[in-house]
């Protein structure tokens, strides 16, 4: 018996999460007019999930799940600066082709988000198949920084097949997390593809999380504080951190192995 196809899967954004409140995109270009009592959207963090596996299957609900999670806390983090978190909500796909679905619909949404909001910072926040997408996305005029979740990337192919691409990065601030223990993305490929970005655009950091894995539960905590801080210092120009700050400064390899402390964030105020 034949395969029965699955029908093509439109991307979309999710429902505006911080200073858009849940009304809606109209609610927030009304804001965005300057409505009564509420105040402008200033920036935005797009959040793109795992995804699935090559093909078109959508993203699991668990991953699916804990990217709002994120969008939650960082909507929280940046209300008082009129940030908009919108997770994207995508066809699904992967694979090791660059222009496929995920990247095509992250710049797809990042036009969305010029049409809704205008001129606004936008913070590209990915995880596994999601974090690559950010990252191939980063190129687009509105994004001015990307934050890279326990990316995911292809084993090097022993034919001369072209790495992905850092250019796009220059001009961004970049920040990847990955945790030691990662047994479905290489934590490996990460602090390589760090490595070749770090040397065109300097503003590249990434932090380890030792002994944890792709989930990065054990030290959830200071995961999600360490992704508030560089949005909050990315979008808004406060200051980061001191971790931060001194992975952003330091050169290769401390710069891209900065263990991420445990209690990171717990005397932070955001």
């Amino acid at each position: 018996m034949a395969q029965q196809a699955l029908p093509v899967r439109e991307a979309r954004l999710g429902r505006p999460r911080g200073t858009a409140g849940d009304g809606g995109a109209r609610a927030a270009l009304r804001w965005k007019g300057g409505g009564r009592g509420a105040g402008p959207v200033n920036g935005v963090a797009l959040l793109l999930p795992e995804g699935g596996p090559a093909g078109v299957r959508r993203p699991s609900p668990l991953s699916a799940l804990a990217v709002r999670r994120l969008a939650v806390r960082l909507a929280k983090a940046g209300r008082p600066e009129g940030l908009t978190a919108h997770v994207l909500r995508s066809r699904g796909g992967g694979g090791s082709d660059p222009s496929d679905h995920p990247a095509r619909d992250a710049t797809w949404a990042l036009e969305e988000i010029v049409r809704r909001y205008g001129d606004v910072p936008v913070c590209l926040v990915g995880t596994g198949m999601g974090a690559r997408a950010a990252l191939h996305a980063a190129g687009h005029p509105a994004v001015h920084s990307v934050l890279a979740i326990a990316p995911w990337f292809p084993d090097p192919a022993p034919q001369d097949t072209a790495p992905d691409p850092v250019k796009q990065l220059i001009g961004r601030q970049v920040l990847l997390v990955h945790g030691t223990n990662d047994e479905h993305t290489d934590p490996d490929l990460s602090y390589r593809y760090a490595e070749r970005a770090k040397k065109v655009n300097r503003d590249t950091c990434r932090f380890e999380v030792h002994s944890d894995g792709h989930s990065l539960h054990q030290h959830r905590a200071e995961v999600l504080a360490l992704a508030a801080d560089f949005m909050l210092g990315s979008l808004f120009s406060r200051d980061y951190a001191r971790p931060v700050k001194d992975a952003l400064a330091a050169p290769p390899p401390l710069g891209l192995r900065m263990p991420l402390a445990s209690g990171f964030g717990a005397s932070l105020r955001h």
